[in-house]
């Protein structure tokens, strides 16, 4: 496996910006570099960073976000780049979003201290809301769509963590990497996005938020646990019947469309 250095991109103004390539399935294949790339949000990069992802081989980007959050913040990306809009939320269920772009403390359901618990729950609707499924069928189209050798996808929220941590969750299951090394993925977060959450929680100590429960709160918020990720685990197994039915029922990816999908991204 790549290291977090070769995995982590070390952009000016992108967070959490990570290669999917370097990952070993099942049965012995690796997922191809420089074909599907997973970030936080792409408003704020520099004219540099658009140079890097032009260079990376940038073509498509889906953007999971909410209408509120693309018109706030719309996606900065090179020319010749096909954007695709595949709202996982009606509006941002996560709240990370509110974080960012306010500096406050949000409140969740009337207790600004119960970020965990609702994080908890917004994994539950991200497997059971009919219209995160519709989401993200739409980027598994894009993604049968990436076919060009060099040529590179990028999927993204605002953090690059919950909704973009799923998206992840479902391509690398259906390209069959195994549980274990998906789990490893889907914490990386909290190593790519340590710098920014740490800036983050000093600038809201700053304004006067010290309270350590609201502190812990918003790091609930910004961070990935893995009990939420085994939160959506067990609703698909619960509820779905395990994650290669839910791919196949809910995701409506066929037999064909993933033999397809493994054609493209895998060596």
């Amino acid at each position: 496996m790549a290291n977090d250095n070769e995995r982590v991109l070390n952009l000016e103004k992108g967070v959490n910006f990570r290669e999917l390539g370097g990952y070993k399935t099942t049965d012995g294949k690796t997922v191809k570099y420089h074909k599907v790339l997973r970030s936080a949000g792409l408003a704020d990069l520099t004219d540099n960073d658009l140079q890097f992802l032009k260079d990376y081989g940038l073509k498509i980007d889906v953007d999971f976000r909410s209408k509120a959050e693309t018109t706030k913040k719309p996606d900065k990306y090179p020319a010749g780049v096909r954007y695709v809009w595949a709202p996982v939320f009606k509006e941002d269920e996560t709240k990370s979003s509110e974080v960012q772009s306010k500096g406050y403390i949000p409140e969740i359901d009337g207790d600004p201290t119960n970020g965990y618990a609702h994080m908890v729950q917004v994994y539950r609707d991200v497997i059971t809301d009919e219209s995160s499924k519709a989401a993200y069928r739409k980027f598994f189209t894009q993604l049968l769509l990436n076919k060009n050798e060099g040529e590179t996808l990028i999927f993204h929220c605002s953090a690059g963590k919950d909704r973009t941590g799923m998206g992840a969750v479902f391509l690398l299951s259906a390209l069959g990497v195994p549980f274990e090394t998906i789990k490893e993925d889907y914490l990386l977060t909290n190593v790519a996005s340590k710098e920014f959450v740490d800036d983050l929680v000093a600038d809201l100590k700053a304004k006067g938020y010290t309270d350590p429960d609201l502190v812990n709160s918003i790091r609930d918020l910004m961070t990935v646990h893995y009990n939420y990720l085994a939160t959506a685990i067990k609703t698909i197994d619960k509820m779905y019947g395990g994650m290669d039915k839910y791919i196949k029922n809910e995701l409506k990816l066929t037999s064909t469309e993933i033999t397809s999908l493994k054609k493209i991204y895998l060596e």
